[in-house]
């Protein structure tokens, strides 16, 4: 198939359709629940009131603001794709986001306003004529009025082209990270997998023995390295691929085989991470120098360990914990691993090298 071909296919793949609303609008549009912000999507929502603030003051200063990115549903309603911090900090100002039970959450008020100091403390909506604690009428309304794009993919969109759409949209800048893209593309996809998941990153065995800080698991961490054991697992590692394109390719694949048996994954996982945190504890996958281990978390030994065990799990709970431990510490003398776990090895050849030998090492 030519280039030419290939471009016309992909854009048929995508049908949309585009209007400029005003903000009031899309406010009233989410109030009667007919723009739907997936409550997965909100825990996501990370702008602190600094961030909040200059966005607040840059709608009122006029300062055009991006469009917004929706999926028509099959009911009609539009899902958001693109565009959550925004709306979800007008919301939350005037009063109206929702929490995932449907409660309205507790607004915030602008605060530390650099070119608009009187905004400090400034409600949305005043309680009464002399309220002087609220944005005086005029400027509400003008904000209110301030007409916003609304790019919107239809339904007749072939559904692979939304997540793939969904990921260039929010890959790279400031915006969500690529596993926090993924947690977005499974609730699309199968929001069942999503919350076992989620469940399961939280298993006190796995936090112990990866030593994560509080901002990794902020950011999404132990559910990423959940998705790397997860996936290479399921499917073979193809070298000629970026890893978190890999992964995400992984993850689309997983969330649709309705094959796929996630609650026996799942206990496997919890069982690996039982033996692991029982033998070597948060020494688990760190670096050992032949006398003692050392440093912080690495995701090579990470790679290997888990996966190494998770295919011998069986065997290895029928063992001594010392075992397993002898089992770590003799992986890191053979120079297959140390080869390729090394600083300025890639990412793609070092799981290229090491996956397919791991359960060697834990036999």
């Amino acid at each position: 198939m030519s280039l030419e071909n290939q471009v016309s296919t992909a854009k048929q793949e995508i049908v949309k359709d585009g209007l400029d609303m005003s903000l009031g609008e899309i406010m009233r549009i989410y109030e009667r629940d007919e723009l739907i912000i997936n409550p997965a999507y909100q825990r996501l929502f990370r702008w602190d009131d600094s961030k909040k603030t200059k966005f607040i003051e840059s709608l009122i200063l006029g300062i055009p603001v991006p469009p917004i990115f929706v999926f028509t549903d099959e009911k009609g309603r539009w899902e958001l794709i693109d565009g959550l911090q925004r709306l979800s900090t007008v919301f939350e100002y005037a009063g109206i986001l929702k929490n995932a039970n449907g409660d309205v959450v507790e607004n915030f008020l602008p605060s530390g306003t650099q070119l608009l100091p009187d905004l400090d403390g400034k409600k949305w909506y005043a309680v009464d004529d002399d309220d002087n604690d609220a944005l005086p009428i005029p400027i509400r309304l003008d904000v209110e009025r301030a007409r916003l794009r609304v790019e919107i993919l239809k339904r007749e969109s072939d559904q692979r082209a939304k997540y793939e759409l969904f990921q260039r949209l929010n890959t790279g800048g400031a915006k969500l990270s690529p596993q926090e893209v993924r947690n977005c593309v499974m609730v699309m996809l199968n929001a069942s997998l999503y919350e076992k998941l989620e469940k399961a990153s939280e298993d006190a065995n796995f936090i112990s023995t990866t030593t994560l800080t509080r901002r990794a698991i902020s950011e999404q961490r132990p559910l990423e390295l959940l998705v790397r054991f997860i996936a290479y697992r399921y499917k073979e590692y193809r070298q000629s691929y970026d890893i978190h394109d890999w992964l995400d390719e992984a993850v689309i694949d997983i969330s649709t085989d309705k094959d796929f048996d996630i609650d026996s994954e799942i206990d496997i996982f919890h069982r690996t991470f039982n033996i692991l945190n029982e033998a070597a504890g948060d020494c688990s996958f760190k670096k050992f120098n032949g006398s003692a281990f050392e440093r912080g978390f690495l995701i090579s030994a990470y790679e290997a360990i888990s996966i190494g065990v998770s295919r011998n799990i069986q065997n290895l709970e029928n063992g001594q914990p010392g075992d397993l431990l002898e089992k770590i510490k003799k992986m890191w003398a053979d120079e297959r691993f140390t080869n390729h776990a090394q600083a300025g090895v890639r990412g793609t050849t070092r799981l290229a090298n090491l996956l397919p030998i791991a359960h060697e090492w834990f036999e």
